[in-house]
């Protein structure tokens, strides 16, 4: 078995020198395609590279800490670690595929990938950046511009995807020879420095994917589903919160500004002449002086929209002084306006000329914030309300673009965060459990087949898990068992074949004791035994009682057969050995052994619980004289009806007395014997018994020699 060093020394350090070389090499060539204004960056060669040599964690970490030194030159490479990363992402599932140096799978891969990195690099050059950022590709899009006069934003994904098309293919022919310079042993030693365990193929992982696809749910799908959970809770959580506290601090400031505006305009306007300006306007004397200093207030105080003076009557508001603005016209000196709904709770306050907080106002002229200022007379009296209005409007634009901007810095990093999680539980759990759940499986289905599972251990400890933890725990104690459980198996084994012998000696001792009392059987319990193997393995092969002639049952007939003459041992010697023939009641005698023989299996069955070989060891004893027709003792079954054991040992034990010589006859001709076998089928035999014996004649021959040398001239003679 091949040891194999885990996370050696050597493969660590050339896996973490690859990872910083891939990244200078991005960097750099994107530092000098940025200043010389190419419009292609070639900063996916490190990446593409890495990925081939590492996997798809390392080339992840490629290609987002490209994107974040990328940004010490150009600031907006930190917007598009996304791209980078989805580049890395689409590399590793690709050159899964076998034929990667082929021309056509690098058109393929330079097509597909530029179609992705293209078309939402343009995406967000166009939603955030306002446009291309790239010199070149400006020039390009202004030139197709005036040729096509095509919308701007489908004119700038067009040229995208071009241009990344272009750089994708490139780096990738330039990533295929540089890796090809690599010796493979030193890229297999970097790329298995991750393993935990013994590194897998390429073939051993998707069979390992397929096993956690296969159920409901895996460790490696919930973990997934955790970790997109957690990442995008925590960019949602991450991004609302930097924009609350952005937009409360702002909000306080923007509030501050305007009260401060309120304040100095209401400093600056005559009280006594508020009265005068709104009935007689720009004709007034010191309005236009008036208005031109309030002029100057909003301009110095920045983020303040509308600056005006108010003078709040029971009919309504009247305007004294309104400035323009950019996108809407001032209300003329004299303007009387409705009370809007937002300071209807603050009337009172503001008839009896007392200061209110800034109030919050979403209403015809936009999201705003007003803060009102009195403006008093000499007598103490309140006479009108400088007012100043900052908008919120143009914060929650702000808002949104720096939401989208903090999304984007965030996806980058989440996905190697995630990528991360996913390598580190594939190498620590999903891969190291699935191996071991395939390996506890075939020990299962190895059952009590000894080689199996010996080679199941071999191959659970090939699987060689070093986590360092409680999988690495798991693993040791399921080895431990499988081992010492196949030991302990390997030792009841041993037990059984010995009690297997034992009892297998004790039956030819037990047979031997009867064949010993008959002076003319002649090794009839081999032969017989002999017999029986050919016609239940015939009978197997031809499908015959398939229900019926299962492995066990078939090492139980052979094991019984020498145990179906037992019952002589109740039958007088002068009857069982009397050299002429039987008187009727001698026979009767004799018929009385199969009787005797069932009395002694029954006995032997109720004494030695379990052993089921003996119920067919009885059976045989019992009804191996019974005939097909039914004519046979020594209860007359037939057909079926007779148990299958003891039809099988019917024409075993007849062609072995056929065959063989007796005291009181010599051995037939084997043609004669088979003859009378042949003829006996259907009417004292089982047709099917004697059809697949007499298809094994080459086997039956074969037994006659080795047991009957009184008829191996004949069967010689019978083979000429």
């Amino acid at each position: 078995m091949e040891v194999y060093s885990h996370r050696s020394n050597k493969g660590v350090k050339l896996r973490a020198l690859t990872i910083i070389i891939g990244i200078a090499v991005n960097v750099v060539l994107a530092f000098l395609s940025y200043n010389g204004g190419l419009p292609i960056y070639l900063d996916s060669i490190g990446t593409i590279g890495v990925v081939f040599i590492d996997g798809l964690f390392p080339g992840i970490l490629t290609a987002v800490a490209t994107n974040v030194f990328s940004a010490l030159f150009n600031g907006d490479a930190l917007y598009l670690g996304i791209v980078s990363a989805l580049t890395a992402i689409f590399t590793a599932w690709f050159i899964r595929r076998k034929d990667i140096y082929r021309v056509r799978k690098i058109a393929v891969y330079a097509a597909a990938a530029g179609f992705i990195s293209g078309g939402i690099s343009a995406l967000i050059q166009w939603g955030l950046l306002g446009g291309p950022q790239n010199t070149s590709m400006k020039t390009l899009m202004e030139s197709l511009d005036s040729l096509m006069g095509m919308p701007k934003l489908l004119l700038i994904v067009i040229v995208s995807i071009l241009l990344n098309v272009l750089d994708k293919g490139i780096c990738y022919c330039i990533m295929l020879v540089i890796i090809h310079l690599i010796p493979a042993e030193i890229r297999k030693q970097i790329r298995n420095s991750g393993w935990r365990q013994r590194p897998l193929t390429s073939e051993e992982m998707k069979a390992m994917d397929s096993l956690s696809g296969s159920g409901r749910s895996s460790v490696k799908s919930r973990m997934t589903l955790m970790l997109i959970i957690v990442a995008f809770t925590i960019t949602v959580i991450m991004g609302w919160t930097g924009i609350s506290l952005y937009f409360r601090n702002a909000k306080q400031e923007k509030t501050m500004t305007a009260m401060s505006a309120a304040k100095f305009a209401a400093e600056i306007v005559d009280p006594d002449k508020i009265d005068d300006y709104i009935s007689n306007g720009r004709n007034e004397e010191g309005y236009k002086e008036t208005e031109d200093m309030l002029y100057k207030i909003s301009e110095s105080a920045s983020g303040v929209k509308f600056l005006y003076v108010i003078q709040i009557r029971d009919d309504g508001c009247y305007f004294a002084f309104d400035l323009d603005t950019d996108d809407t016209p001032a209300n003329p000196p004299g303007y009387r306006t409705d009370i809007e709904e937002a300071f209807k709770p603050y009337l009172s306050s503001l008839r009896e000329g007392k200061e209110i907080e800034p109030i919050e106002n979403n209403g015809i002229s936009g999201w705003l914030v007003t803060a009102y200022y009195p403006i008093i007379d000499s007598s103490g009296k309140c006479r009108g309300y400088a007012g100043a209005d900052v908008s919120l409007s143009y914060m929650a634009d702000y808002m949104g673009d720096f939401m989208l901007r903090v999304i984007l810095i965030l996806a980058g990093f989440l996905l190697l965060v995630l990528a991360y999680a996913l390598w580190e539980t594939g190498i620590y759990m999903v891969y190291p459990i699935n191996k071991m759940v395939t390996g506890v499986e075939a020990f299962i289905k190895a059952g009590d087949d000894q080689d199996k599972l010996d080679e199941t251990v071999r191959m659970l400890r090939s699987i060689d898990v070093h986590t360092g933890d409680e999988v690495e725990k798991l693993y040791n104690a399921i080895c431990d068992m499988a081992m010492n459980q196949t030991e302990q198996m390997r030792s009841i084994r041993r037990f059984s074949e010995n009690t297997v012998k034992m009892q297998d000696g004790l039956i030819i001792t037990m047979a031997d004791l009867v064949e010993n009392r008959d002076s003319d059987t002649g090794a009839h319990i081999q032969k017989t035994a002999a017999y029986a193997k050919i016609i239940v393995e015939g009978l197997k092969r031809k499908g015959y009682y398939a229900e019926k002639i299962t492995p066990k049952f078939m090492s139980d007939v052979v094991r019984s057969a020498p145990l179906h003459d037992v019952g002589k041992i109740n039958i007088p010697d002068h009857v069982l050995n009397k050299p002429g023939k039987l008187t009727d009641e001698e026979y009767e005698i004799i018929k009385t052994h199969t009787t005797a023989g069932r009395k002694i299996m029954e006995k032997a069955i109720s004494t030695v619980e379990g052993e089921n070989y003996l119920k067919e060891a009885r059976n045989m004893a019992a009804y191996h004289h019974e005939r097909w027709d039914g004519k046979g003792y020594p209860e007359g079954l037939h057909g079926e009806v007779i148990p299958l054991a003891a039809r099988i040992m019917a024409v075993a034990d007849v062609f072995d007395a056929l065959a063989s010589p007796r005291v009181y006859k010599p051995a037939f001709p084997l043609e004669k014997a088979l003859s009378i076998i042949q003829e006996g089928a259907g009417t004292q035999f089982d047709p099917k018994c004697v059809e697949v014996f007499m298809e094994a004649l080459p086997e039956v021959k074969a037994v006659l020699k080795k047991y009957n040398q009184n008829v191996q001239e004949v069967v010689r003679n019978d083979e000429k």
